[in-house]
């Protein structure tokens, strides 16, 4: 069975919407014979380019595993994926590890920041290392985008838990990739320091034009994209556009339900 989705903008004058991402007939299984497990079954699937794009799916749904797919952090057992039109699943090593530091940003649970940096120094690490030097307008925007501007002074130790993850947040932002992957950026932090990155995150979209894949258990932080993707058993379900709090809690009962009865 094959799970095919394709975009299309919802609103405003229609027409289709410039793809950063796609997926064509990917599938990720480990094992083989009878130990086999398949993560991702045939994914077809159109990353939308400047929108929000949340992943959601009970445990096991390959939600985690499409998105590092999709990000070149890991490999495909057949099938292409595509960073606008750069195949990366045909890439050499050393290929795919500078299409991720050049056309990539990350944000993870954990912060990643290095303790003995402060906050301006840790955003353009990864530019840094790479000998790059950061753009000061595109750096300065971005730091008060995620309103950063007045603890760029400060070590991860002189931080909360949500400017940490604001850092990190700048941090992606600030080499200007095509596209940022963030796999359960608030899943450390409490309600309002995660409505707090997911504010900013949804701002990233709006107002500088990124393009963002979440991927995401909590229903309110689904809230903040333009469109949400239903994975169950390795395959694309379902999609949800303008999604709302309640509305997504409402579909995951509704896979809960059916994970039950199956």
């Amino acid at each position: 069975m094959t799970s095919a989705v394709t975009i299309t903008r919802h609103g405003g004058t229609g027409g289709t919407t410039a793809v950063a991402a796609r997926a064509r007939q990917v599938v990720k299984a480990y094992g083989s014979g009878e130990t086999r497990v398949v993560a991702l079954d045939h994914v077809d699937v159109d990353i939308a380019r400047g929108q929000f794009t949340a992943i959601m799916g009970p445990s096991g749904s390959g939600k985690s595993t499409l998105m590092h797919c999709l990000a070149g952090l890991d490999t495909v057992s057949s099938g292409q994926i595509y960073l606008d039109d750069t195949e990366i699943t045909g890439l050499k090593d050393k290929k795919l590890t500078q299409l991720r530091r050049d056309r990539i940003g990350f944000i993870f649970q954990a912060f990643n920041l290095l303790p003995t940096l402060n906050a301006l120094e840790n955003i353009t690490l990864p530019m840094d290392i790479a000998g790059r030097k950061p753009d000061k307008q595109w750096l300065a925007r971005v730091v008060d985008t995620v309103g950063l501007s007045s603890r760029l002074k400060h070590r991860p130790t002189q931080l909360s838990g949500g400017q940490q993850q604001r850092v990190a947040v700048a941090r992606a932002l600030a080499a200007r990739p095509e596209i940022i992957f963030g796999d359960e950026p608030t899943g450390n932090l409490d309600s309002r320091a995660g409505a707090e990155v997911l504010g900013f995150l949804r701002r990233s979209v709006d107002e500088l034009g990124q393009t963002i894949v979440m991927v995401t258990h909590d229903p309110v932080a689904a809230s903040y994209a333009d469109r949400v993707l239903y994975l169950a058993d390795g395959r694309i379900v379902d999609e949800m556009h303008k999604p709302t709090a309640e509305a997504v809690l409402d579909r995951m009962k509704d896979f809960d339900a059916r994970g039950r009865t199956s």
